[in-house]
């Protein structure tokens, strides 16, 4: 995989890629410049060894790290929590109150994901190392963490991707690092000065409600930047948090009438992805794109939630 440096958002955070399923501008690290180093997700595993390249690239060692705060506990961004905490000896690792249980012992949470991403499982996310409880750090809602003499970061309880799922907010940059509450940017698109903000439906937490009451929570603090686990940042904050809200609609409806017609999720990512392509065919994307890499697998993943969702709420 080709090395890049690292990405410099201000004088004081920057965002390694991780290069999450083998593609850039996927999943990334953010990394915070203050008195006690703090770093914000971590990736699955096999992005460790760009996490650790990428601090060293910007003159950090990894004694120097000081917090390891994930924003939920899905192997796509906490999976490597355990591996990097091995070699960051004063570090200790932020994580929501519904999620320390997993990292001390991963094993339902790595079953879950197998079931998922099946064969692909090991190549994706091997090892996930169990962290000691006494190196785990719970943040409830509300509580904050002083990281510098001017930046005390703020926990928000935001459920709707994930129950074990916060939000933080950072004063400084008048920022909120949103892991996957209100959804997904790509990356590949913004290039070409598209944005597409799509919501992160996967199984087995999703919630359309909580996930609204999320998104509606965010868009009252107005922020001036919105830190995706996926991928980057915007400074359209309003315009990003309108359009996931949007789409989570759309979602739901081509959920609700798939599950009318008995369809299943392969046929609701079917739906979900022409609507999605049209969308993208209006402003001038080609369908064969490299962005559809990700849009595909999200889509899918994607179904796969909403039609878990439906079948909870029906029992």
């Amino acid at each position: 995989m080709e090395e890049r440096e690292p990405i410099r958002l201000d004088d004081r955070i920057h965002l390694i890629d991780g290069f999450d399923l083998g593609v850039p501008d996927r999943t990334g690290t953010y990394v915070i410049d203050e008195e006690d180093l703090t770093i914000i997700e971590t990736g699955p595993s096999p992005s460790v060894k760009y996490v650790k390249k990428g601090l060293e690239a910007l003159g950090f060692s990894l004694d120097q790290v000081k917090y390891i705060i994930v924003t939920h506990i899905h192997l796509d961004h906490a999976g490597g929590a355990g591996l990097l905490l091995r070699e960051c000896p004063n570090a200790t690792v932020v994580v929501h109150p519904r999620g320390e249980r997993h990292l001390i012992n991963p094993k339902k949470l790595a079953a879950g994901a197998r079931a998922v991403y099946g064969e692909s499982f090991q190549e994706l996310f091997e090892p996930i190392v169990p962290i000691p409880q006494d190196r785990l750090l719970l943040k409830e809602d509300g509580e904050t963490l002083q990281i510098g003499s001017g930046c005390r970061l703020e926990f928000l309880d935001t459920p709707g991707h994930a129950k074990h799922h916060f939000s933080i907010y950072d004063p400084v940059s008048k920022g909120i690092f949103t892991g996957d509450t209100v959804g997904v940017r790509y990356e590949h698109l913004a290039r070409e000065g598209v944005q597409l903000f799509l919501p992160s439906t996967s199984p087995n937490h999703f919630n359309p409600n909580s996930m609204q009451a999320s998104i509606d929570r965010i868009s009252d603090l107005k922020p001036e930047r919105i830190y995706y686990g996926h991928f980057g940042m915007t400074e359209q904050p309003e315009e990003a948090l309108q359009e996931v809200s949007e789409w989570l609609g759309i979602f739901m409806e081509e959920g609700e009438q798939a599950l009318a017609e008995g369809k299943g999720y392969d046929e609701l990512s079917r739906s979900m992805l022409g609507r999605v392509r049209k969308h993208l065919q209006d402003v001038g994307i080609a369908d064969d794109h490299e962005a559809y890499i990700i849009i595909n697998l999200d889509m899918q993943i994607s179904a796969l939630g909403i039609i878990d969702y439906f079948k909870t709420i029906k029992q």
